[in-house]
């Protein structure tokens, strides 16, 4: 569905609310004349049913005409249609002659207005991805206490990134700036595809975008500047994930388990524990090297003696 589809929905939806507002003060205010019209005056029930559903109606259009996104909404009114045309098939089913005829008037004209609803509701309802499924940018900043030159060129190689990239298995450098990236979410799928660079400025730039795979149309890039008071290097990510079809990021993210903002900060605050100690912190829970997949088994830091007394 294209922005103009969910602008459109939306567009219906308000319509809608502004028809409800005339569909709920005319019962109000002319409830007898109404109720002849529908061919329901020979009951007081059926005219206290009436007033019901113009405040019904009138909630709905508050609910549309207040709202930034309306047409998911619209199922609010979908159920009152619903309703409607109950009553009204009992209504038909208890009258003859003309007032039999104009309820089953007033019953078309109710159920072209359902089918409008319907229409519009369900554009809404594919409107309402998942959160992290929408497109979006995530930007994360951190200092490392290396020079710029230094911490360039170890991004530069992608094949470093799953030292502390948890998400990542393998990065494979296919030559003339593409690579292959392979992750595994915690579900145990495995994700693959290719990516691109499009900018590579020396110890300052780096930036691609994914070409192949689940994850096609996702792109980065990694600024690098001299921090503030000669701190050693600023890293700035910035992350477009908008790939084709919600559903893939959707996918994605659930397989990694967070969300890319934490995710990326995550990946920033191990890429400067390797950069300034040259591996991710260990402890006793956690013996088992730099590969950043493997702190998922690590549990609390705790000193660790070793031979006369050092610490490790």
């Amino acid at each position: 569905m294209t922005d103009e589809d969910r602008r459109r929905a939306d567009r219906l939806a308000r319509a809608l609310g502004v028809a409800g507002l005339g569909l709920g003060i005319a019962p109000l205010t002319a409830t007898d004349a109404i109720s002849r019209l529908c061919g329901v005056d020979d009951s007081g029930t059926a005219r206290t049913m009436l007033r019901l559903a113009g405040v019904r109606e009138l909630v709905h259009s508050v609910l549309l005409l207040g709202s930034r996104s309306p047409a998911p909404l619209v199922w609010t009114r979908v159920v009152g249609d619903m309703l409607d045309l109950t009553a009204l098939g009992l209504a038909a089913s208890n009258r003859t002659g003309h007032r039999r005829t104009r309820v089953l008037a007033v019953t078309a004209g109710v159920a072209a207005i359902t089918a409008a609803d319907v229409y519009t509701a369900l554009c809404g309802l594919r409107r309402r991805a998942p959160e992290h499924a929408r497109a979006g940018t995530v930007h994360a900043t951190i200092t490392v206490n290396r020079p710029r030159d230094e911490v360039y060129r170890f991004w530069h190689d992608f094949e470093n990134l799953p030292q502390f990239m948890i998400h990542l298995d393998t990065v494979r450098d296919l030559g003339d700036g593409r690579s292959h990236w392979r992750a595994t979410g915690p579900l145990g799928r495995t994700l693959e595809w290719e990516a691109e660079m499009i900018d590579d400025r020396p110890d300052e730039l780096i930036a691609w975008h994914a070409t192949q795979g689940m994850i096609a149309g996702n792109s980065g890039a990694v600024r690098f500047t001299d921090a503030p008071g000669d701190r050693g290097t600023e890293v700035r990510v910035t992350l477009q994930y908008a790939p084709r079809g919600g559903g893939a990021v959707a996918a994605f993210t659930r397989l990694l388990g967070e969300h890319p903002d934490q995710m990326v900060r995550d990946d920033l605050r191990r890429f400067k524990q390797v950069m300034e100690t040259g591996e991710v912190v260990l402890s006793e829970g956690m013996p088992m090297g730099t590969h950043a997949k493997r702190q998922l088994r690590q549990r609390a830091a705790q000193p660790m003696s070793r031979g006369g007394g050092g610490f490790r």
